[in-house]
């Protein structure tokens, strides 16, 4: 930020004209914020990869039948047999069901099963693409299959009692995960500052970011086609706050600075602006265009939380650099209160836990970097305990669903794929030859007869085999590729099964795709912003390996300690761009600093320097970071639980060792040919012999800038 704007944004005139446009633009978020759950997109095809088949058939079968249906299952047990008052009861709820005002298609059953023993009775549910409908609607089919049941067990399973407990689970999502986040926010601003009032400068501009970018998101996603769903919504919120008071955090770090050098706040501003403006925009800029990358993936649902998360990052970044320096510079130096930096006083920085620390790695930096690159390395072996094959949706849920209990009944007496058959869909003259390869499969225990529209025909078969196993995604395969081999067929296979089976590979396609992306979009900003081609590798390839080593310590707990049965497949692509564009941040606040120093005392001096005046600000900034994404390990879903738990460690690891400890190292032992090919390379250090780092560079004249 060049100092004549910066000067202009926190002027005497400036702050109040920046506040007054602020406070219009957080009533017009706040009035857009509430409508954005009306335009999220949590409908099937939204969660899908763009091209896979399984999509192609999910959006083709809307002609024979409805994609709104939602099966449920209704079980009816008997021990000993069923009788025929059993049978009765069954076939009443089904006349029962057909008079229900959310009944789209015909209701299947009652069918007795092979061991006597039970009935079931298939009815397809229209949600009306609102999945929020779900509980309600399983509760109306629950009050009615269990009225005049006697001691007849009834359980209810199938899609609609799968989709009604993850619409519990959404239900108050959003607003526990933020409620949650403020709380941990709070805390750790309190112990940061120190202070009874400074804390609630950063958070209240945080709250604005927040709730201008929910409104942008809905502007974007009602205007211009965005795809927004629960999932980035419920993100949305947690990063933009995060992201916000991370900004803040160096903001005020650096304006502290100032206040004790000019006399003037507004001078003192001016001077932090400039000098801390860049390392917030180039941070901010990385998330962005590193969440952008996800624009590229094969999965929709990626593929769409990209640029919700992007724009969040941008409109956090403009209120932090914006409306959060209007306000300090309003409020003056007594917001610091009770510890005022004052001008003209010493700055503490220089006598703090991490200049302690810069000078212990100082004496054998080699040994220090090659030593923790050794235990980092170490760590990333729990890679191999790490299952991201995905998970079936009982084991999406951090507990036992209800549901659960019911599929369970279910498999004991029919095939577990009722409800959720395999669609197949093919040319009309030959869809009788595809029925017929359908039923040969023996994974495939009944099939429907074939219905015809125009050229097209519909069949659909009942997977014997549980949908989300690893068989059933290999009877998939061979099931494609038989029908595939009817001349003329054109078939397209799809359902829950297939659908999985394409998630998988899309996700891995992601993985090659998209993380090889984004490392080289990382790598450029550094090189742009650093000026040198050896520090960014360096930087990116310790932020690399700490992502793996998060990776592999997660890969350990999941097993070892939560119990979990593994990952969603996306895990690794978004622990990646999180913990890749996130951690990069603190690099970027340490390195341009160290930069910054390096000019006027070398780069060994500049790096004992920058760890000393930032040190204290970025550990915060991590632990807000690593806090608000914690928060995510109390929510019942697991994808959302492990993305918390990889992101949160992965935050702290970087924060408090590699960055500190693996990137001060490197720095101290590469000295100045860090900066090659620049003219800074050629910057000798400064004589060890003179005053310490910290006391010289930090303590200069009140107008040293």
């Amino acid at each position: 930020m060049t100092r004549s704007l910066t000067g202009r944004l926190t002027g005497r005139l400036g702050k109040w004209l920046v506040l007054a446009v602020w406070l219009v633009l957080a009533a017009v978020g706040g009035s857009l914020a509430g409508q954005l759950t009306d335009v999220e997109e949590n409908d099937t095809v939204e969660w899908l990869p763009g091209s896979a088949e399984s999509t192609a058939a999910f959006q083709e079968q809307s002609t024979f039948a409805s994609t709104e249906a939602v099966p449920a299952v209704i079980v009816y047990v008997r021990d000993g047999g069923v009788t025929e008052d059993d049978m009765a009861k069954a076939a009443a709820d089904a006349e029962a069901f057909g008079e229900f005002e959310n009944i789209d298609g015909e209701i299947v059953g009652p069918i007795p099963s092979e061991d006597g023993e039970a009935l079931e009775l298939i009815v397809p549910i229209d949600i009306e693409d609102d999945w929020e409908l779900a509980p309600d609607l399983l509760d109306e089919v629950r009050d009615q299959a269990t009225s005049d049941a006697g001691d007849l067990q009834v359980e209810i399973a199938g899609p609609l009692a799968m989709v009604a407990d993850q619409a519990e689970s959404f239900g108050d999502l959003d607003s526990n995960l933020l409620l949650a986040a403020v709380s941990v926010v709070i805390v750790i601003l309190l112990l940061t500052y120190r202070s009874p009032i400074l804390w609630i400068l950063p958070l209240l501009c945080a709250g604005v970011a927040v709730t201008c970018a929910q409104g942008v998101v809905y502007l974007l996603a009602r205007y211009a086609d965005l795809t927004v769903n629960a999932q980035s919504a419920s993100i949305l919120a947690v990063l933009v706050l995060a992201a916000s008071i991370d900004y803040a955090l160096l903001l005020v770090a650096r304006y502290r600075e100032e206040l004790r050098r000019h006399e003037d706040r507004h001078e003192a501003m001016d001077f932090a602006l400039h000098r801390a403006g860049p390392a917030v925009m180039a941070s901010a800029g990385t998330v962005v265009l590193g969440m952008l990358c996800l624009i590229v993936a094969e999965m929709n649902s990626t593929a769409g939380m990209g640029p919700v998360l992007a724009v969040g990052v941008a409109v956090g970044m403009s209120a932090m650099l914006t409306l959060f320096p209007a306000i300090l510079v309003i409020f003056g130096r007594w917001i610091f209160w009770p510890k005022r930096p004052h001008f003209g006083s010493d700055e503490p920085t220089t006598r703090g836990l991490w200049a302690r620390v810069g000078k212990a790695i100082q004496p054998r930096p080699r040994k220090v970097w090659v030593t923790t690159t050794i235990v980092l390395g170490a760590m990333t072996l729990g890679i191999t305990q790490l299952n991201a094959d995905g998970l079936s949706l009982e084991e999406g849920f951090t507990s036992e669903p209800d549901f659960a209990q019911a599929e369970q009944v279910l498999a004991e007496h029919f095939d577990v794929g009722a409800g959720d058959p395999v669609t197949v869909i093919a040319n009309a003259d030959e869809i009788d030859a595809v029925s017929a390869v359908l039923g040969e499969h023996p994974a495939i225990g009944s099939v429907t007869e074939p219905a015809v529209v125009d050229d097209r025909g519909y069949v659909e078969g009942t997977l014997s085999l549980q949908p989300y196993s690893d068989e059933a995604g290999d009877a998939i395969d061979e099931i494609r590729s038989a029908v595939h081999a009817i001349d003329g067929s054109d078939a397209v296979v799809g359902g829950s099964a297939a659908i999985n089976v394409d998630m998988q590979e899309a996700s891995a396609r992601d993985n090659v795709v998209v993380i090889p992306l984004v490392l080289v979009v990382v790598l450029l900003i550094l090189i742009a912003l650093l000026r040198s081609l050896i520090a960014p590798l360096v930087l990116v390839g310790t932020v690399v390996l700490s992502f793996g080593a998060a990776l592999g310590v997660s890969g350990f707990v999941f097993e070892n300690v939560f119990g979990f049965a593994g990952t969603d497949s996306s895990f690794p692509l978004f622990a990646f761009v999180f913990l890749v564009a996130l951690g990069i941040d603190y690099n970027i606040f340490l390195m341009t600093r160290v930069r910054e120093e390096a000019y006027k005392f070398g780069t060994r001096r500049g790096a004992l320097i920058g760890l000393a005046a930032t040190g204290g600000v970025i550990t915060s900034a991590g632990l807000v970071l690593a806090g608000t994404f914690a928060v995510f390990l109390t929510m019942p879903l697991v994808f959302l639980a492990e993305i918390g738990f990889v992101v949160a460690f992965g935050v702290l690891l970087d924060t408090l060792i590699v960055r500190a400890v693996l990137v001060t190292s490197l720095s101290l032992d590469i000295g100045r040919f860090m900066w090659w090919p620049s003219r800074l390379a050629k910057v000798e250090d400064v004589d060890e012999t003179e005053p310490p780092p910290g006391e010289r560079a930090l303590t200069g004249s009140p107008t040293q800038a």
